[in-house]
């Protein structure tokens, strides 16, 4: 895969929905991953240029944030769980499982391209531990048996729903959308009971949360220094 002129059109694009062109630079790097598989020098470049940025300052934020690969990875790139929660529920077995399944450890992608593997700290679902992903789409209250599953359907090239949402894309699909493409899919999946339980206690229970101050002292401050 290459940058194409249709790549740079979208790049500028989303530089021209913020106020500050500079705001673009992480959906971009998502946009350059989708269109090369990870960020390359080029992507780098092409956003550097778009965005009047240094190659240096936008490798900085690349290799900064681990969703950020540059490397190639899997067309289907699962993360474990491995934190405290997950690991004790299950998540260390669940790596142990898959790396040996797959031969690769993490990091790693699978001598056929399917599949990569990451250990992750944390995917912020401890309601679901233990939590899996597949290209960022979470896949709540995994075992061994059925982590072992669906990559077997990756592999496979079957379908495979996340548990809260739709069909599971290809990385190169999932990253166009995290870069702010409309995939088509937003009405897919259902709410989620247990991650909305304090929600809707509360609205049960008609409680909310206390009336802030309706203006604090720094803004106070900085509205004074802005208009002397």
């Amino acid at each position: 895969m290459a940058l194409t002129e249709q790549t740079r059109a979208d790049a500028a694009e989303l530089a021209g929905r913020y106020p500050q062109g500079r705001s673009a630079l992480l959906p971009m790097l998502h946009l350059v991953q989708a269109a090369e598989g990870s960020v390359t020098p080029d992507g780098i470049a092409l956003c550097a240029e778009i965005l009047g940025l240094t190659t240096a300052e936008v490798a900085g934020v690349a290799t900064f944030y681990t969703m950020y690969k540059r490397h190639r990875v899997g067309r289907f790139h699962v993360g474990v769980c491995t934190n405290t929660l997950c690991a004790v529920l299950g998540g260390d077995a669940i790596w142990a499982a898959l790396s040996e399944r797959l031969g690769i450890g993490h990091d790693e992608v699978t001598a056929d391209g399917a599949i990569s593997l990451e250990r992750i700290e944390c995917q912020a679902a401890c309601t679901h531990a233990p939590v899996m992903t597949a290209n960022w789409e979470f896949l709540d209250d995994m075992d061994v048996p059925r982590a072992i599953e669906v990559i077997e359907k990756l592999r496979a090239g079957e379908e495979v729903f996340s548990t809260r949402g739709p069909r599971i894309g290809t990385f190169v699909e999932i990253e166009r959308t995290l870069a702010g493409f409309d995939d088509g899919l937003a009405g897919q999946g259902g709410t989620d009971t247990r991650m909305n339980a304090g929600l809707t206690y509360a609205q049960q229970h008609d409680m909310a949360a206390p009336a802030g101050p309706a203006e604090s002292p720094l803004v106070a401050v900085a509205a004074a220094k802005s208009a002397g």
